[in-house]
């Protein structure tokens, strides 16, 4: 469906739950998440249950986002709050200044960022008549929305902005002051326009189609809105056949709506969707580490304090003497042996590596609990950290083109004896990734399953063979299928109970 699609389904769902109650209710609508395909450790449980290392015990994006938004609620007509789980908006206001959602149609909050930032982002073009640019909050109108522009319409639309040495607009002087863009995040949608959306789902009995709530609900928006980027689907996972008409009719039913723009100019914008936003912020000496006040290592047992701990994230994770961790690498939920070693800028989630091992550099590493048949199994998927999990090819004789930890995909197969045929990805339409790739082995206990995936990244690695061909083998695709979330739960759980309990002999001296 697509976050658009989700959102209307959740509107059809609160009515059918509230009756007519819900035209008077005020609505956080937090989107969990997707596939997560760049940001895969986050995909069996959705990324807005994305630990964070901080709080004892430890905090999920879901309870930053009601801590961020807690004001909201007090300023706010009834309507719907649509936000992402995987973005974290900070912001200051003067004393006197409310962010406020009590006018018709949509709003929006903007931030500003660099022009890098608004390709791949929604960008508000300002109306200048409403917008002086001065003070940390501004009420605004919005002319247009550009979905993800290239640099070139953003200058063209009279999106770019000139930034002098304080946030805000000032004249185009000198090349010192820096171009800038404001930039989408959280937006409001009134009670009147979320029935009109609700109608329109009503009306359109099956949906077919992902939509795109930033893309194709906020691009109808404005006075400068025209219909063209309904015809440009380059921004979407999967084309259907009916997005076109569907982006038509939204178009139609929304346009002449107000998007008005909240413009926060003392505000950052922080993305942590993908394996590389995720290490920088969580390891390195990034803003939001120090803002927030990210720890090196948040609820978890870790014996040795002083190895390189810097760089490190340890997040409700069980680390035993002896063990290594580099520097710039993320451990989560995870059970680490004596004689284990982790490279540099590695992520490691929900295994349990009791073995002695030597994990590369850049290792991607993530179990997932399964349930084919009656009984739990256990699958890891091993990648790396820059692997594009969303790329995918049409024909077999292109497999090539996907590239496992450095190697292509057919190198791999041979030294793990499989054959490249239609079998070995699972997806039901023609795509061919490292995501349908049927190859992580299920096995009978989590450490297993790690070790085996380890094998065949060391495979890899040396040049060397391992045998996949006598296993029962899962693409990623098809472990989200079979996940067995109450059993990662309880994994989880155990950890938990253990950090407690090892809490608790501390404080009493034992």
């Amino acid at each position: 469906l697509g976050n658009g699609g989700s959102t209307l389904h959740a509107l059809r769902c609160l009515e059918e739950q509230y009756g007519d109650q819900w035209t008077s209710f005020t609505v956080l609508l937090i989107h969990s998440g997707g596939y997560s395909q760049r940001l895969p450790n986050a995909s069996a449980l959705g990324k807005i249950f994305t630990a964070l290392p901080f709080g004892e015990p430890v905090y999920q994006m879901l309870e930053l986002k009601l801590a961020m938004y807690i004001d909201f609620p007090r300023h706010m007509k009834p309507g719907v709050l649509i936000t992402c789980s995987d973005d974290i908006e900070l912001y200051s206001t003067g004393v006197t200044e409310t962010i406020t959602f009590d006018k018709p149609g949509f709003t929006a909050l903007a931030h500003p960022s660099d022009l890098a930032v608004g390709t791949t982002h929604g960008v508000f073009v300002l109306d200048p008549s409403s917008f002086s640019g001065k003070g940390g909050l501004e009420y605004g109108s919005c002319y247009r929305f550009l979905h993800k522009p290239d640099v070139e319409t953003m200058q063209q639309s009279g999106a770019v902005c000139v930034r002098g040495d304080r946030p805000g607009l000032s004249s185009p002087g000198s090349r010192g002051d820096s171009e800038c863009v404001y930039t989408d995040s959280v937006f409001y949608i009134d009670h009147s326009t979320a029935k009109q959306l609700l109608l329109f789902y009503k009306q359109l009995g099956t949906l077919c189609c992902e939509i795109d709530a930033y893309g194709d609900f906020l691009q109808a928006l404005g006075p400068g809105a025209t219909p063209d980027y309904t015809k440009n689907t380059s921004n979407v996972s999967k084309e259907d056949s009916g997005l076109v008409a569907v982006r038509q009719q939204l178009y139609s039913l929304l346009q002449g709506t107000a998007l008005n723009v909240i413009v926060l100019n003392n505000s950052q914008f922080y993305h942590i969707g993908t394996t590389q936003e995720y290490l920088f912020h969580f390891t390195a000496e990034s803003k939001l580490r120090f803002e927030l006040d990210l720890q090196p290592v948040a609820f978890s047992i870790f014996p040795d304090r002083a190895k390189t701990l810097d760089q490190l994230s340890i997040i409700q994770s069980i680390l035993e003497p002896g063990c290594v961790i580099g520097p710039g690498s993320v451990i989560e939920y995870s059970r680490i042996g004596p004689e284990v070693s982790v490279g540099k800028g590695s992520i490691v989630s929900g295994s349990c590596i009791n073995f002695s091992v030597d994990i590369p550099s850049n290792c991607f590493l993530s179990s997932v609990s399964v349930k084919i048949t009656d009984g739990v199994e256990y699958v890891t998927m091993v990648f790396g950290v820059a692997d594009l999990l969303k790329q995918s090819v049409e024909l077999l004789s292109d497999i090539h083109c996907l590239q496992f930890f450095g190697a292509s995909l057919p190198e791999c197969l041979d030294l793990w004896s499989l054959k490249a045929s239609d079998q070995l990805f699972s997806s039901e339409d023609t795509r061919l990734g490292l995501w349908t790739a049927r190859i992580f082995p299920v096995c009978s206990t989590l450490s297993d399953s790690v070790r085996m995936s380890l094998n065949m990244l060391n495979s890899v690695q040396h040049k060397s063979a391992f045998k996949l061909s006598g296993f029962q083998l899962l693409s990623v695709e098809e472990m989200l299928t079979y996940k067995d979330v109450e059993d990662m739960l309880k994994f989880r759980k155990q950890i938990y109970d253990e950090i407690c309990l090892q809490r608790q002999k501390e404080k009493s001296g034992m």
